[in-house]
């Protein structure tokens, strides 16, 4: 008589669940509604400043959006010390790829809430954050070579790694290192034209499914920190052709907004939260005030009550679940 293989052995399971450790499951996708948040403080700032009102209430949402943005940094920062791999596999997926693309330009944004009050860390942020970009873009260049044709296809979150740095000539140009403003500009213009034909083209051929819809406001922001930037350095004719882009986009994005949100609230609301505040910003640069008043009313409406929904979904751990974070 043959003797039968033995079964294969396996460990009973565990009840409760073993919890990944701390930080482990630090999901990326909670930092463009941080983004989002700080350039709302950033905006809001500007249009009282514009208004000649008190600027207080705009420095407490940018010190609370900063002190969220400084602690979600250090847990992702634990979550990367415990396997450094993790980087690369949270880049894999859409959420993840755009959320590490926000963490380093929420640093940018950091050095621009910071510019008026310690310029020298401001600038030291602001270097160590455009250093930390430029890495990232490189190592997301790596990754989508090895992953199939399909998930390499040009998509709006692209604009955040690699159009991100403009975030950074914000905050030079805030910081009088008009520059690297300048330089910053015109190294992402080009990245910024190019993804926005690819995205057109792709558009006119196939309907994005539901799900990824929001992100289409990613398209917004490019413009509308172009503007930014190219009015704080002097290139008027520019700075108002890219505000008029943005709002002719800004537009587009009201019409079709039942289209884009109508299948509910999901984590990826959060790309509507940066676009709608770095637009803001660029209407009181260049001095259209009333019509960036309306924007920031609105934003200080829809910022905050997708920021709630998303941090909400952080701390309950249910977050890093729906966009499929990496566990270290």
């Amino acid at each position: 008589m043959t003797p039968q293989p033995r079964p294969k052995l396996f460990p009973a399971p565990e009840f409760p669940p073993r919890r990944p450790a701390l930080c482990a499951q630090m999901p990326p996708a909670v930092f463009p509604v941080l983004l989002g948040l700080l350039g709302l403080g950033i905006a809001l700032r500007k249009g009282l400043a514009v208004l000649a009102l008190p600027g207080d209430v705009a420095n407490l949402l940018l010190g609370a959006a900063g002190g969220l943005w400084v602690l979600a940094a250090v847990a992702y920062a634990l979550k990367l010390a415990r396997r450094p791999g993790v980087l690369a596999e949270d880049m894999r997926v859409l959420p993840g790829r755009g959320g590490v693309a926000a963490l380093s330009q929420g640093g940018m944004a950091m050095a621009t809430a910071m510019a008026p009050f310690a310029p020298r860390l401001a600038g030291i942020v602001l270097i160590a954050a455009l250093l930390i970009h430029v890495g990232q873009a490189a190592l997301l260049v790596v990754v989508l070579r090895g992953m199939p044709e399909p998930a390499r296809r040009v998509n709006p979150t692209l604009h955040l790694t690699f159009v991100g740095p403009i975030v950074g000539g914000v905050a030079a140009g805030t910081l009088g290192w008009i520059g690297l403003a300048t330089a910053l500009f015109w190294a992402t213009l080009p990245m910024a034209v190019l993804i926005w034909v690819l995205s057109a083209r792709q558009f006119s051929r196939e309907t994005p499914p539901a799900p990824l819809r929001p992100m289409l406001a990613i398209h917004l922001a490019p413009a509308s920190l172009l503007a930014t930037v190219a009015m704080q350095t002097g290139q008027t004719g520019l700075a108002v052709a890219f505000g008029l882009l943005a709002s002719a986009y800004f537009v587009v994005l009201l019409i079709g907004a039942r289209w884009i949100a109508g299948q509910g609230f999901t984590p990826m609301w959060s790309s509507m939260t940066f676009p709608i505040s770095a637009f803001a910003g660029a209407l009181f640069t260049l001095e259209w005030v009333w019509a960036g008043v309306i924007v920031l009313i609105a934003a200080l409406g829809l910022v905050p009550a997708i920021a709630y929904q998303v941090l909400k979904m952080w701390a309950t751990g249910s977050l890093a679940q729906k966009t499929n974070a990496a566990i270290a």
